[in-house]
């Protein structure tokens, strides 16, 4: 139960048996302009408007027709690249159920798992455009721990990029504390022609969450290594 307050925001009421936490959680939402505005314009969550944001900053979605979306749900990001490239086939892929979405190939999957990246290949039909990871690993409440683990599936997700995309495609992916550190900066050089980071301003400014834009695929690491020697 919420109320209004001065200035048109909303305050939750505490409920018994609703902790601290879970009730400035449920006001940030309520008063958040993003939440508000996702539920109007029918995206499943607030993260679609990153990617949006994303895209009107380095052109991602421009002329793509095969797209990867690593960490699907709830569906943000593949209703955006619906939305902005009707024709453009989508592979999906998360641990927890999604909703179908009209266009969009969905497993239900641990993307570690060893068969994943072959099952999405198969199911992508022809080399991907662009790479989407939202990923992020569950959090165990120690920085230095959780930053690992996601920088691991970051890199699992340029892992696979390597294998998918075509020539001059781009890879997306969720960066924790800053941004990617300097040994997977130095791989996506070798494998990209341009590495960026961006906080898209949808990103909460409490969030550490920060992307890293990969464009311009040249190949492999030691590939591209191989061509300029």
């Amino acid at each position: 139960m919420s109320r209004g307050g001065s200035g048109g925001r909303k305050h939750v009421l505490t409920a018994r048996n609703r902790s601290a936490a879970s009730t400035r959680w449920l006001e940030r939402q309520l008063n958040d302009p993003y939440v508000r505005r996702a539920k109007a314009e029918g995206y499943r969550s607030r993260a679609a408007y990153k990617l949006l944001e994303l895209d009107e900053r380095f052109g991602l979605l421009r002329g793509v027709t095969r797209v990867v979306d690593l960490g699907l749900a709830p569906g943000g990001w593949a209703q955006v690249v619906r939305r902005r490239v009707p024709k453009a086939a989508v592979v999906g892929i998360d641990l927890l159920p999604v909703d179908p979405i009209d266009g969009v190939e969905i497993v239900q999957m641990d993307f570690t798992d060893e068969g994943a990246p072959e099952l999405l290949a198969e199911m992508l039909g022809g080399p991907a455009d662009l790479v989407l990871s939202d990923m992020a690993a569950n959090t165990v409440g120690h920085p230095q721990t959780d930053h690992l683990r996601t920088m691991g599936l970051v890199e699992a997700g340029a892992d696979f990029a390597g294998d998918v995309l075509r020539p001059g495609g781009a890879y997306v992916a969720k960066v924790l504390a800053g941004g990617a550190d300097n040994t997977l900066v130095a791989l996506l050089k070798r494998m990209f022609t341009t590495v960026k980071h961006a906080k898209p301003p949808a990103s909460r400014k409490d969030s550490s969450e920060w992307y890293v834009i990969a464009q311009g695929f040249k190949g492999r690491g030691d590939e591209a290594e191989a061509s300029e020697g």
